[in-house]
């Protein structure tokens, strides 16, 4: 089957490895990136994230009309990542090719986290044959926009990006740890304040990630940070290397489970996260990760776990083989998605 995807090329992005994962599958993709056609400059990205797109709309009409026709060959299915770009004159273009269109968006759109960011998207739903979604409370609230039908899936690691390596050894020392986090400082979310007690509890933490520096607690974190955003081997190396993984949610993305959630297990790390339905239901507490409800609690466990490795090693172990079992890598959502659509599978 040949599917047209229009989202973001940039290698380290989870759009790109979906749409990996789809050749995988068998089905020749024709990867598209609307993002890199239509906005030029950093500046004039953030000025259309805060306004909604809705500037863009003449640019991103004239893209499609002029690159549809260039393809190597038409689309059986339209798979739109993200959709923030496509308002509804856009969709109705897309729509004159009579495929099957499906959005697929890891954010929370109808949450309002955002701001403006998603409101083209907001105006589009109805178009769309199916609207994948990460949580439940976006389900009724996508109907509630006109949505045909929608898929709740959970978010997926990578079964090719996050392969775990074979060979310990391999990782540097630069990569392992105690207990590492990694993941962007962000306003509002407190991930500073909650590390914080966790050093002041004598908890080794290593930080990896973007926007650290911007923290009002800088002084007292830099001296457990290691650097920016890991990518590729060397994110694979920095969670294996770890004795224990931290995952975070986001608050004002409504999460309950982050790709971390998955990615964290499967490349071979003890997840230790907060407790919320959706954790508890992917993983058994205290078999196959670990959980907690505040800082305090999660000083608590780290430090028991650092001091019993036949017992950390035991819940690694398991967790690497449930999230498996789980079936939720890229390729299987990819699968569950197409299904929806009743799209046959290459043999």
């Amino acid at each position: 089957m040949n599917i047209l995807y229009l989202g973001n090329s940039d290698l380290p992005s989870t759009c790109y490895h979906r749409a990996k994962a789809l050749e995988r599958l068998g089905h020749q993709v024709m990867l598209e990136d609307p993002y890199m056609a239509v906005i030029n400059t950093s500046l004039e990205d953030k000025i259309h994230f805060r306004t909604g797109y809705f500037l863009l709309q003449g640019r991103i009409n004239r893209w499609l009309k002029k690159r549809i026709p260039q393809l190597a060959s038409m689309p059986d299915l339209i798979w739109i990542n993200g959709g923030e770009l496509f308002g509804p004159k856009a969709m109705q273009y897309l729509r004159t090719l009579n495929v099957p269109v499906v959005l697929y968006n890891n954010d929370d759109p109808t949450g309002g986290r955002d701001g403006r960011r998603f409101a083209m998207l907001m105006k589009s739903i109805p178009q769309y044959d199916l609207c994948t979604v990460m949580r439940e409370i976006n389900v009724q609230e996508y109907k509630d926009q006109g949505a045909k039908k929608v898929l709740k899936v959970t978010m997926s690691y990578d079964e090719a990006v996050h392969k775990p390596l074979t060979d310990l050894s391999l990782i540097p020392a630069d990569f392992r740890s105690d207990v590492a986090f990694i993941g962007t400082w962000m306003r509002h979310e407190k991930r500073d304040e909650f590390l914080l007690k966790l050093i002041e509890k004598g908890i080794p933490i290593s930080i990896w990630g973007n926007r650290w520096s911007k923290s009002p607690h800088w002084p007292r974190l830099e001296p457990y940070y290691r650097g920016g955003a890991l990518g590729g081997e060397s994110y694979v190396s920095a969670i294996q290397g770890s004795k224990i993984c931290i995952g975070m949610l986001s608050k004002g993305n409504r999460d309950e489970h982050t790709q971390r959630s998955l990615e964290i297990p499967y490349i071979g790390a003890l997840f230790c996260a907060e407790r919320t339905p959706e954790h508890l239901a992917m993983y058994e507490e205290g078999r196959d990760a670990v959980f907690w409800d505040n800082a305090d609690e999660c000083a608590q466990i780290c430090a028991d776990l650092l001091q019993d490795d036949s017992k950390r090693e035991q819940i690694r172990l398991n967790g690497m083989k449930r999230v498996r079992d789980n079936k939720v890598g890229n390729e299987d959502i990819c699968r569950k998605v197409l299904q929806e659509l009743a799209i046959a599978q290459p043999i």
